[in-house]
């Protein structure tokens, strides 16, 4: 059965770098909003949804879950020891480090569940879903434990990529919970709404007392009201990235679903609502933005303020691949000259911002 799962993963990967949102995918959810997009998005993704089961994971691994976007080595990305603006402090061979035993960061990676597995009884196909169970280094999960995500006031411990756990300072909690770095916080967030709307039905018969779970019990909202705050917040200031979508073409090759808000992140706010002030849910600093897209000319012309600030920024292809990487690219002018003018869509990639723009 392992060969055979090997072999198979071998076959998707000769196509997962081309794939894309199949035609027409999406076309039931036109025209909905509110809690009715959400359960049509729920039979969507439930439709063709295969369960390859818990061991296959790690052969999927291999495939989808390779750093092709930072130190480009083809290790296991995780988002928990990831340090995108720098050299990791330790790195795994995909296959060869897995947990395993272990008592210390960096010595094998394991399985992840974001919306952690004993809320559910380690129920298939939760258990199992590739879109919401990510490869992590062993002791980061465990330090993460059934805690919710959130933003941490004094941390109580801290990873070697930023991660950390403590005390909540996010409003409308304050018990503890795990920080992730702010690179992968809409990635974070992405993975609990689709994994919310996926199991939309079975939401009621979790084990949403644990003081932990931050469901509210219902198969509509979800959530609580502050971690639906919190997943908008983190969703707006972090949006989808080239890795993303490529792990998200992936799944649909490995197990015939997708995540509906990387393929579409307008859907969020078209179902959920937040409550935040208006001082606590505004974008980022300085965010940038990109004028005349579509580009036709081959300059992609960039606004923003303290543009001269940011060090550098990426080119990269909807497969993820870098195209260009250039430094200080607004110290002279606000325009990026594009060594590929090939027609299609890219991305625009800084330390702390994605922009999407096409090529005509």
């Amino acid at each position: 059965m392992k060969n055979f799962i090997s072999l198979v993963v071998t076959l998707f990967a000769v196509s997962f770098g081309h794939a894309q949102i199949p035609a027409g995918y999406y076309d039931a959810a036109t025209g909905l909003t509110g809690y009715s997009l959400k359960t049509k998005l729920k039979e969507i993704v439930t439709d063709g949804h295969q369960d390859n089961g818990y061991g296959g994971l790690w052969e999927a691994y291999k495939v989808g879950d390779l750093d092709k976007f930072y130190e480009k080595d083809n290790t296991i990305l995780d988002i928990y020891s990831e340090k995108p603006a720098g050299p990791d402090a330790y790195s795994y061979t995909p296959g060869t480090n897995q947990c395993g035993n272990y008592n210390a960061e960096g010595q094998c990676y394991n399985r992840e569940h974001v919306f952690p597995q004993g809320f559910f009884n380690e129920g298939a196909p939760m258990k199992n879903d590739y879109l919401h169970v990510l490869p992590t280094d062993g002791s980061v999960n465990g330090m993460r434990n059934n805690y919710p995500f959130g933003t941490v006031g004094t941390a109580s411990w801290t990873s070697t990529n930023g991660s950390k756990r403590g005390v909540s300072n996010f409003p409308g909690f304050a018990g503890i919970v795990f920080e992730p770095i702010d690179e992968f916080k809409g990635d974070v967030a992405r993975s609990l709404l689709y994994f919310i709307t996926r199991y939309e039905d079975q939401l009621p018969e979790f084990n949403y007392n644990d003081v932990n779970n931050p469901q509210d019990g219902s198969k509509n909202r979800g959530f609580d009201q502050w971690y639906i705050n919190l997943l908008m917040l983190w969703h707006q200031n972090d949006p989808v990235s080239p890795k993303e979508i490529a792990r998200n073409n992936y799944a649909y090759v490995y197990q015939k679903n997708r995540n509906p808000y990387i393929d579409h992140p307008e859907y969020v706010a078209m179902i959920w609502t937040s409550t935040l002030g208006t001082d606590e849910n505004t974008s980022k600093k300085d965010a940038l933005k990109i004028s005349q897209n579509p580009v036709r000319n081959g300059a992609l012309t960039v606004s923003g303020d303290n543009m001269a600030k940011i060090s550098s920024v990426q080119i990269i292809s909807m497969s993820g691949q870098v195209l260009q990487t250039i430094s200080e690219p607004f110290k002279n002018s606000n325009k990026i000259i594009l060594k590929s003018t090939a027609k299609g869509v890219y991305f625009l990639k800084t330390a702390d911002q994605t922009l999407k723009f096409i090529v005509e």
